[in-house]
């Protein structure tokens, strides 16, 4: 699966020659091809993939739409680039901006013959909107983790360590399938439970705690993404109270979640319902970001995004509460933004669970 065609038409409107793909996950959205070598130029007609001899033969057998060439000490990228540049006339090209630092924009300035263009928003603008195909790989992945969690849940217990149930989520994913954890796993309880991102430690579960994991993993190169707590033995009524708040959060988000609404009301549906039953100061983070082959994508459903999310957007939708060295809830389900509705693609249960 690739995307060569749609970018082929987005370069053709832009205002530079040619775009060169140089950061991993745009290398994989433009080609289908996993690597951690190679660089695309794409021009409004034609594609091309340069790559060194560690993944020549496999990008050959693996990349369609595109000219597939081999680079060595002689036949570098830049005197590739270069010796292209000049038969097709490109003298300005959009570069990934964003995905470079300072010193490697400045030498792709020095070495190249053209003039540098930001290029970042015409490849982040594109995989905004997910195919079809990029769905089915989100879903896939997160069937995974579902399968995964409902293999934990039975382990979780007085006496086990945050680290060891991070480990057991971890195990089961790739046994299941995964190439990766999508993200290093959060698991916390107990009063770390109110660290939105805390890191699994060697705390012990305890009766009467809440353990809070929020975990995903990777599949064909897209990414899950999900939040489950649930409580060890018993709960008091406010433990209850803040879990149930955040759930009727969480579906007051997704309720009004859909193609064409701006990010920050989607989020601000949710954070109106907890503000309203007396937690807004403990909700801090955004209601939901992006995903798909990076984790973290955009656009966000958060206050500072006025902008109308688009179709087929795929976002997270998870709210919490977290009550500083007390205990916290969040709770994350995944939504595809259809024209009309949410779709949420997250099966796993999320009523609050006692084990």
């Amino acid at each position: 699966m690739n995307h060569l065609e749609p970018i082929k038409a987005a370069v053709k409107a832009a205002e530079f020659d040619a775009l060169l793909i140089t950061s991993p996950s745009n290398r994989r959205y433009a080609t289908g091809f996993p690597s951690t070598a190679g660089m695309a130029l794409v021009t409004g007609e034609d594609a091309w993939f340069f790559v060194d001899s560690r993944y020549i033969e496999a990008a050959g057998k693996a990349i369609t739409g595109a000219h597939v060439e081999m680079t060595d000490n002689q036949n570098t990228y830049v005197v590739k680039l270069n010796a292209l540049f000049a038969e097709l006339g490109v003298k300005t090209l959009g570069v990934e901006d964003a995905a470079m630092s300072h010193a490697e924009y400045l030498d792709y300035e020095k070495q190249l013959k053209v003039k540098l263009l930001p290029g970042q928003k015409l490849l982040s603008g594109l995989r905004q909107s997910k195919t079809e195909d990029e769905i089915e790989r989100l879903i896939k992945a997160q069937r995974i983790a579902e399968t995964a969690l409902a293999e934990v849940l039975p382990l979780i217990k007085p006496g086990v360590t945050e680290k060891e149930i991070a480990a057991e989520l971890t195990y089961r994913m790739l046994r299941h399938g995964a190439e990766n954890n999508s993200f290093d796993p959060i698991v916390v309880t107990g009063v770390k439970s109110s660290m939105p991102h805390g890191v699994p430690g060697d705390v012990k579960v305890e009766a009467g705690s809440f353990v809070t994991m929020d975990f995903g993993c990777i599949w064909d190169g897209y990414c899950s993404d999900m939040t489950r707590t649930v409580a060890v033995g018993h709960v008091t009524d406010e433990m209850k109270k803040v879990y149930e708040t955040v759930l009727a959060a969480q579906l007051a988000g997704i309720a009004v979640a859909k193609a064409g609404v701006p990010g920050k009301e989607i989020d601000g549906a949710a954070r109106d319902y907890i503000a309203r039953s007396g937690y807004g100061e403990y909700f801090g983070h955004g209601y939901g970001h992006s995903l798909g082959l990076d984790i973290h994508e955009n656009p966000n459903a958060n206050p500072t995004n006025p902008d109308p999310m688009p179709l087929n957007a795929v976002c997270s939708a998870e709210p919490g509460i977290y009550l500083p060295g007390r205990f916290g809830v969040r709770i994350e389900d995944v939504m595809i933004l259809r024209e009309d509705h949410a779709e949420v693609i997250t099966k796993a249960p999320k009523e609050l669970i006692v084990l």
